[in-house]
């Protein structure tokens, strides 16, 4: 097991390019099984997600070549092999698996999703979609078990906007025969990536970025190349990093449109940014003054900078309210950022940040995979050394992020832990 080491302190200048989108990746990859020939994606991030997910289609017989960011998959030999623990246990996103495996072989058995632990994120909006399309559903020995004689299109109502169900019940539509409408659909850009796939393949999907997404069934579905968005996620937390510890950094291969709820409370803030068709430059903020948040489903803030976000403010003047709608498990970081000497209380949904502090290295460990982000956003203000521990989170996220932040003029390294500390860690 490593260790991440930053000695903090060091102003950050320069260019930082943005990877493919997790969020699409650990989704376009699933649906490749629906195909009846080859299909490419081109971009993908090398994360460990994107690895556990090759490594998937490979264990149900898919032939699959992954280098340079460009991953080929070969889906015609694949079979509906259960895949009821194992790889699946280690990334929430495994889920996928069930609409696409339905979507081709009219079954599945896929084991209950691991990853981040965020709090309750029930499947329940999933398996509501799957039974309206026809599926049975059972819950046996912690695996969920997915059969259908046939999948019939339905009028499908979600009663919690979300981006997994909206995806996974497309993914089993697209196959199935007659109409599927889902209503109260969730917008996010990660779907519009997700139906342009489909839709390459001959998938016809009308209405993704909307809360109302058509889709005709259709019999099959062929290869095509596909090109994955930037990843939005990535793209803001760089931004979120410039504004903390930068003295302008540009970030490239951004889609700017997408990043609009962050712009807008970087501004608000007072740090100074500039955006381009695709880049966005973040200027050194001075004097900038505490905001408050609250997390909404897209186009609103997301969750997934919350943690960042949280960090950034430590430098603000004043006393700003963090509010996270969406998942009320997300401030296991608090406790960390404390450590550094931030000055932040918990206080239900809600967390209430008071700065500016200046904040001192120390040892902290990542709980998922944006308190990760947020901690080393912590270690580049901070005064000393910060060392975090729960790589493992950090790495399922971010593609090649040491390199990328040195290349800024961060000081930061991963080292091998000691088994002392690998034990300590344990208990």
């Amino acid at each position: 097991m490593e260790k991440l080491k930053i000695a903090g302190g060091y102003p950050l200048k320069g260019t930082i390019k943005v990877s493919g989108a997790k969020n699409s990746a650990v989704a376009l990859i699933p649906a490749t099984i629906l195909a009846e020939s080859p299909v490419t994606i081109e971009g993908l991030p090398d994360i460990s997600d994107v690895q556990i997910l090759k490594s998937l289609l490979e264990e149900i017989g898919g032939k699959v070549t992954f280098e340079n960011g460009d991953m080929m998959v070969d889906p015609r030999s694949m079979v509906s092999m259960p895949l009821p623990n194992g790889k699946v246990k280690k990334l929430r996103a495994s889920y996928y698996l069930m609409g696409a495996m339905l979507g081709r072989f009219k079954k599945a058995v896929i084991g209950l999703p691991g990853g981040c632990h965020l709090g309750p994120r029930p499947i329940d909006q999933h398996i509501k979609g799957f039974e309206a399309l026809g599926a049975k559903i059972t819950n046996e020995q912690g695996a969920i078990y997915l059969r259908a004689d046939e999948l019939i299109g339905a009028r499908i109502y979600l009663d919690v906007v979300s981006v997994g169900a909206t995806i996974n019940i497309m993914l089993a539509a697209v196959r199935a025969k007659g109409k599927t409408i889902i209503e109260n659909a969730a917008k996010e850009p990660e779907i519009i990536d997700v139906a342009t796939l489909l839709t390459n393949m001959g998938a016809k999907i009308k209405g993704a970025g909307t809360d109302v997404i058509r889709i005709e069934g259709v019999e099959n579905l062929s290869g095509c190349r596909h090109t994955i968005i930037p990843d939005r996620i990535e793209a803001g937390t760089y931004m979120i990093l410039g504004a903390a510890a930068g003295e302008g950094v540009l970030i490239d291969n951004v889609i700017p449109h997408h990043m609009e709820s962050l712009i807008a409370k970087l501004r608000e803030m007072g740090v100074p940014i500039e955006t381009g068709d695709e880049q966005i430059y973040i200027g050194k903020g001075d004097n900038l003054k505490a905001v408050d948040i609250k997390t909404l489903v897209y186009p609103g803030f997301p969750t997934d900078l919350q943690q960042p976000f949280t960090s950034l403010l430590t430098r603000a003047e004043g006393s700003a309210v963090v509010t996270d709608t969406i998942y009320s498990a997300r401030f296991k970081h608090i406790d960390e950022l404390r450590r550094m000497n931030a000055n932040i209380k918990v206080e239900g949904r809600a967390a209430i940040v008071n700065g500016p502090v200046t904040l001192q290295g120390a040892k902290v460990k990542a709980s998922d995979l944006r308190a990760g982000a947020a901690l080393v956003i912590a270690g580049l203000m901070a005064e000393g050394i910060t060392e975090v521990t729960g790589l493992e989170h950090i790495d399922r996220g971010y593609s090649n992020l040491v390199e990328k932040l040195n290349g800024l003029g961060a000081t930061i390294w991963r080292e091998q832990m000691t088994e002392e500390e690998i034990e300590q860690l344990k208990n």
